[in-house]
């Protein structure tokens, strides 16, 4: 008869492991998980990375993320670029073309898009120049337009709308700012006249009485691919099952998003269940009673699998171009690496 003590068990197992680790190496350390930085704002239309983190959808990619945040693109790709940050969801700017040109960035999927009958950006004006006569963005001649930056979003949605309405950001006076929450302070004050902005915050600075809505993005741009996301050169070229990995996480989060409160499939729980988990990081500075009314007003289409609008990139790189902003002889593909999702 073999007696086996609650020692020499331990011992065994613990000889087992010793003999698996020499026979491989040293392999079985290598299920710990990747540690990567992810860049964001504090947008709801940022919440698809927040859910896929809440969920564990990174952690059954293998991945431990921490969170960087960020309050405007171009310091976003800045990161990017230095490696501080492994993989960024924000709005192509100036400063994140000019870095794809020194080899840094690749844009390697699509997040948030503006679609016909989801709320999107929204056109805003003081109450001032409100009551002076600009109660349309065809009004907008003339008058000054809040951006954070030069060649950043907001820079080429007024030129998009004034393109439209028949003359050009030379016929405004374009004011960088830096900083949304700057921007937002100078329109409350008639400091600037005009701005355009993600539902989340349009609808709740304009509930008050100091702004006014006067249009839709969407009406200038229908299919303008407001935010991508995008990582080094290094991992999009080098490191393809991190970025597969990063990317199917950031897709489920997506579609959780969308269900439910995009295309409202999962009910009033769901969607309840949903605010509240965005406000972990979306209004935290606010009660969840007060905040969740305004998390919903930003929910935005993001693409599905991380689709990406390649027509529209490419027009906003053309424009670029037209501006001055970028080189002109940066091309699609050195902006972009289309192997990872689907373009259109």
């Amino acid at each position: 008869m073999i007696s086996i003590t609650r020692r020499s068990l331990h011992k065994t197992i613990l000889g087992g492991l010793a003999a698996l680790m020499a026979v491989t190496g040293g392999a079985v350390s290598s299920f710990a998980a990747d540690k990567i930085t992810v860049g964001a704002l504090r947008f709801t239309s940022h919440a698809p990375s927040f859910v896929a983190y809440e969920k564990g959808y990174f952690t059954d990619e293998g991945l431990e993320v921490e969170f960087k945040f960020f309050q405007a693109a171009q310091p976003m790709a800045v990161a990017i670029a230095s490696g501080d940050v492994d993989f960024g969801i924000t709005a192509i700017s100036g400063g994140l073309i000019n870095l794809a040109e020194k080899g840094a960035i690749k844009v390697i999927g699509g997040a948030l898009q503006e679609e016909p009958g989801i709320d999107g950006q929204i056109i805003l004006v003081s109450k001032a120049a409100y009551d002076d006569g600009v109660t349309s963005p065809a009004m907008l001649k003339g008058r000054s337009f809040g951006i954070t930056q030069a060649g950043s979003s907001f820079h080429y949605m007024a030129s998009k709308i004034a393109e439209k309405e028949g003359f050009s950001t030379a016929d405004m006076k374009l004011v960088p700012l830096q900083k949304v929450g700057a921007i937002i302070g100078a329109l409350k004050s008639g400091q600037v006249d005009s701005w355009s902005i993600v539902p989340h915050i349009a609808k709740a600075i304009s509930a008050g009485p100091e702004i006014m809505q006067i249009g839709m993005v969407a009406d200038y741009i229908p299919d303008y691919q407001v935010t991508t996301v995008f990582t080094s050169t290094e991992n999009a070229e080098n490191k393809p099952d991190l970025v597969k990995r990063f990317l199917a996480a950031f897709s489920k989060g997506a579609d959780d998003f969308n269900a439910a409160l995009v295309d409202n499939t999962e009910g009033e729980d769901g969607a309840a269940a949903m605010v509240e988990l965005i406000h972990k990081y979306v209004y935290t500075d606010r009660p969840l009673e007060k905040a969740a009314l305004s998390i919903k007003n930003g929910a935005m289409r993001v693409n599905k699998n991380a689709a990406l609008n390649l027509t529209n990139v490419q027009d906003q790189l053309d424009w670029f171009k037209a501006e001055g902003l970028v080189s002109n002889d940066i091309a699609i593909e050195t902006l972009v690496n289309t192997d990872y999702v689907e373009t259109f």
